[in-house]
């Protein structure tokens, strides 16, 4: 982890999960009774690169992974998907994670982590990162669950207070409770990341774990005044809201859509936004691509194979849904 990079390439760089998702290849049967699973490249913030790497971004992911085939598996799973995967190292005796899921549209998708005994992507140290290259990206992504245990806890914070909001800087909430104990643990340490941080994108669980606060009006307001530039909530049906500290605010609806399978749309609009940042793009038109991105996910089966292209977004944005 500790090489160096020329650093000035990348437009984003994200640390956190990886994994590889087992996904059933039979939609609406339960897992028991579920005979047949394709295997894909997994793990939040590492979707987020490879759905902005299909938007046409340079990306990387800082993570690590079992010292196994599995770990194999996701390093050319990266290479092919068009990640750098300099910054993926092994942790020997530690397994790669699976995560399993089954397939209930339009709004059940029980997710199954086996991340134990612990998940290699915990094991990121500071004394590894390269956190000139850190400083140095255009955007820098981490997750919640980066907070969840030490050493990646340390390693977050190291990473967010090096950059010291240079560039572009996101924090997805990303609140997985199974991850941790107790709500109110995590909130200290989701309000240090927040101070370093120009971007908070969540849920409306997610900004109550990190604020307290769970109305989206109020929950952006209490995002921003925790120091962030811009927070993005998301409010499922109702669509996301965006408000930045000029005062700007954005409220777009979702994008009509059949799902198939809701777990990637995050990851998806993840990728989209950090695009439409780098691009320089007005509130209103990065939130409707985002949608879009992450409407199309959620039109198929897997993660992160399924993160459109330029074109495909363009398409649905079109046409005013996912056809």
């Amino acid at each position: 982890m500790a090489e160096s990079a020329e650093s000035s390439a990348y437009d984003l760089i994200t640390m956190g999960r990886i994994g590889v998702d087992l996904y059933p290849l039979q939609t609406g049967v339960p897992l028991p009774q579920v005979t047949s699973f394709g295997k894909f490249l997994g793990g939040s913030a590492t979707n987020v690169a490879v759905a902005a790497a299909r938007l046409g971004r340079r990306t990387a992911v800082v993570t690590r992974t079992g010292d196994d085939p599995f770990g194999a598996y996701l390093h050319e799973a990266l290479r092919d998907f068009g990640v750098d995967d300099r910054w993926v190292t092994p942790v020997p005796g530690l397994p790669t994670p699976v995560t399993f899921c089954e397939v209930f549209p339009p709004d059940d998708f029980p997710l199954y982590f086996y991340r134990l005994p612990k998940a290699p992507d915990l094991e990121i140290d500071a004394h590894e990162l390269d956190l000139d290259a850190i400083r140095d990206t255009r955007i820098f992504w981490v997750t919640g669950t980066g907070l969840s245990e030490e050493p990646s806890r340390t390693a977050t914070l190291a990473a967010l207070a090096h950059r010291a909001k240079s560039g572009t800087t996101v924090f997805d909430l990303d609140w997985r409770p199974m991850f941790w104990g107790d709500p109110e643990a995590a909130r200290p340490f989701y309000v240090e990341a927040l101070r370093h941080t120009t971007v908070a994108v969540g849920n409306l669980d997610e900004v109550e774990v990190a604020t307290g606060v769970r109305e989206p009006h109020a929950a952006a307001r209490a995002l921003l005044d925790a120091g962030v530039e811009l927070a993005v909530v998301k409010q499922g049906p109702k669509g996301v809201l965006a408000v930045n500290r000029q005062g700007e605010s954005a409220e777009v609806p979702p994008l009509p859509v059949t799902v198939l399978n809701g777990l990637g749309a995050g990851d998806a609009f993840g990728g989209s936004l950090c695009h439409g940042l780098l691009a320089g793009w007005d509130l209103a038109r990065i939130m409707r691509h985002a949608n879009a991105a992450g409407a199309i996910v959620a039109s198929r089966l897997e993660c992160s194979s399924a993160m459109p292209t330029p074109a495909e977004v363009e398409q649905a944005l079109k046409a005013g849904a996912v056809l």
